[in-house]
């Protein structure tokens, strides 16, 4: 069966579902009563179940109906939505745009990127959220999302943009360093005083070491400061209170600084993976399109 067949029958039904009578549907579809009622039994036989209770008075839908009524309603939306992004291809990004972030990557990695495209397209209203949780762009209404991290496998009417993987690295301030030496190997991290991160439960985050051949080892080190802001630790560490892991995008301007030197080297790895995600269903208008555009052209993990 091609698409268009089964594409048949699908506006009187919903239709005949939303307003409970052929009759009603008819007026609104500006037909007979009787082609709309033969409409939808056609569509019945050709999928072979029924989808309506019929009485004198009114239509029910049936167990089968309502599932099939749900999955129109889909197609038929999606279809308007196509047309309307179709429509609009020619005009300048606008409008409300939601947007959600890790809370400190997005601050120091994307908002730049988002200023500059706001200054680019003054007529873009940009809400822009900030969380380290895991969103349902879909279920809260996000146009756009960035995701240090993700699933096995996204949702189908996710859509995403592997951008790379962080990098971590070993840091410390160099008037630390000069009061309690160089660590040589990652056995003398545990002479330091290491700086890790928080979660929200309470756990402390382990650290990860390249490992030879290429694999990796995680372990949490003993320390002495614990945050729950990647801010504030590397506050704590370019203050000089001790070591800490840290990906690039947070530490590369206090690195180029001099604020901070890399130690043990030869032990940094690669952390998560970064993400751009969208909904598929809207990322063909302008102000999507822009964004998405801007995102993966300039968002780097490292």
């Amino acid at each position: 069966m091609s698409s268009a067949e089964s594409l048949k029958g699908i506006t009187p039904f919903v239709y005949a579902a939303d307003a409970g009578s052929f009759a009603s549907a008819a007026e609104r579809l500006n037909l007979t009563s009787s082609a709309v009622s033969k409409s939808v039994a056609r569509l019945e036989e050709r999928l072979g179940v029924r989808l309506f209770e019929r009485t004198t008075r009114s239509l029910a839908l049936t167990d089968a109906g309502s599932a099939f009524y749900e999955t129109c309603v889909r197609i038929l939306r999606e279809l308007a939505e196509a047309e309307a992004v179709l429509a609009a291809q020619k005009l300048e990004p606008m409008g409300r745009i939601r947007i959600d972030l890790p809370a400190t990557f997005g601050r120091l990695a994307v908002m730049p990127l988002l200023t500059r495209l706001c200054e680019q397209y003054p007529n873009l209203r940009p809400h822009v959220t900030f969380t380290d949780r895991f969103v349902d762009i879909v279920e809260e209404g996000v146009d756009v999302a960035v995701r240090i991290g993700g699933p096995s496998e996204w949702p189908a009417l996710v859509a995403h943009h592997y951008v790379g993987n962080e990098r971590l690295i070993f840091c410390a301030s160099p008037g630390y360093l000069e009061r309690r030496g160089l660590p040589m190997t990652t056995g003398a991290l545990g002479e330091h005083d290491c700086v890790c991160y928080g979660k929200p439960d309470g756990a402390v985050s382990s650290w990860t070491f390249a490992s030879e051949g290429g694999g990796v080892a995680k372990r949490t080190v003993p320390h002495r400061l614990v945050f729950g802001d990647a801010e504030a630790q590397l506050a704590a560490v370019v203050a000089g209170l001790g070591i800490a892991q840290l990906a690039t995008w947070l530490a590369n301007d206090k690195l180029s600084r001099g604020q901070l030197v890399e130690v043990l080297a030869d032990f940094a790895t690669d952390g998560l993976p970064l993400f751009v995600i969208w909904q598929r269903a809207r990322q063909l208008t302008p102000k999507v399109g822009a964004l998405l555009e801007t995102l993966r052209a300039s968002l780097t993990a490292r």
